[in-house]
């Protein structure tokens, strides 16, 4: 009989597996848990009902040179704060919205192609948006950790050898860009809304053999284009608060400061970005206490940490993919 405590270790197991590899068949991930096929998949049911969990397709446009990602906060009227952070997780090149600062500022990233389409939407389209007081825009820089690198592979949650058999194989990456094409969009955008489609469901989706389809998505990503991710509420298990950190380290140690940042737990991304701050990060911690001694232990003894302004994430309005909001 399975327990019916909320988040306990087999879902934290069952996360952490999907976070190796977010369409491996149930029967793989039992065998290596030690667990039945039907009770996986009862768990995986349950983790979408009770923690939101989904998995998703997400094209990573960190691949492409071509790309500029910036880090927007956005200070608003309160009124208008919830408005514009579901405006923005509407347009297809912001990939996380958060609320901070009480719920007056929206924290935002934005994937733009050019210079030119970074200043259509910050000095064209935000400043004439009503309600928005100020616009601080952060360029990133170099991603230190996140993206297919999830945050509970520090959890310690499998062990080496369980990791291990869950891992996909690598597989050779093919030569040219990492670039999504015309012919590769039906396929992407049914992996955007599920990311275990069924290769039958990707078949007819796309109009190719089933065979094409898994060359087709096992070139994807292997070149980086794409990977398929999970995202769910860490609240289930545990975590309940998640922290925006804007870090100021000096100059001299700020790549020895974001890689520290990169090992610890508690970071679930972390990134160099340009501004008064040269470090961006999200901690997600058990609650207050354990956010405070991160920040008084953890970060106050690092080497190179001048200033450290922190502000509790209240909502994510966008994740992986944008799912409007229901009050």
């Amino acid at each position: 009989m399975e327990s019916p405590v909320r988040g306990d270790a087999l879902d934290l197991r069952l996360l952490h597996a999907l976070e190796l590899d977010a369409r491996a068949p149930f029967s793989r991930i039992a065998s290596v848990l030690g667990v039945s096929d039907q009770t996986v998949a009862r768990r995986f049911r349950r983790l979408r009902t009770e923690a939101g969990l989904r998995v998703v397709a997400v094209r990573c446009a960190a691949t492409e040179e071509s790309f500029e990602h910036w880090l927007l906060r956005v200070r608003c009227a309160p009124e208008g704060a919830m408005p514009i952070a579901e405006a923005l997780a509407k347009r297809p090149d912001t990939s996380w919205i958060g609320l901070t600062s009480g719920g007056t500022e929206v924290t935002c990233t934005v994937n733009v192609r050019s210079r030119d389409d970074a200043d259509d939407l910050l000095i064209g389209k935000l400043p004439r948006t009503p309600h928005i007081v100020d616009i601080r825009a952060h360029q990133l820089l170099h991603r230190f950790y996140g993206g297919p690198a999830g945050w509970l592979h520090k959890s310690g949650a499998l062990t080496p050898e369980e990791t291990a058999a869950l891992t996909p194989p690598p597989s050779p990456a093919p030569s040219g860009p990492a670039v999504i094409t015309a012919e590769d969009e039906p396929l992407v955008t049914t992996l955007e809304r599920d990311g275990r489609a069924t290769y039958p469901e990707l078949q007819r989706a796309s109009g190719l053999s089933e065979s094409a389809v898994r060359r087709r998505l096992a070139r994807l990503v292997a070149s980086g284009a794409l990977y398929v991710d999970v995202e769910f509420d860490s609240g289930h298990i545990g975590h309940r608060n998640a922290s925006m950190l804007y870090v100021t380290a000096a100059p001299r140690a700020l790549h020895a400061v974001g890689t520290a940042l990169a090992t610890d737990r508690e970071v679930a991304y972390a990134s160099a970005t340009t501004g008064p701050s040269n470090i961006v990060a999200v901690v997600i911690t058990r609650d207050s206490a354990h956010l405070y001694h991160y920040l008084s232990d953890r970060l106050g003894g690092l080497d190179g940490v001048e200033h450290v302004e922190s502000m509790p994430l209240l909502r994510r309005v966008k994740q992986l993919t944008y799912r409007p909001f229901r009050g």
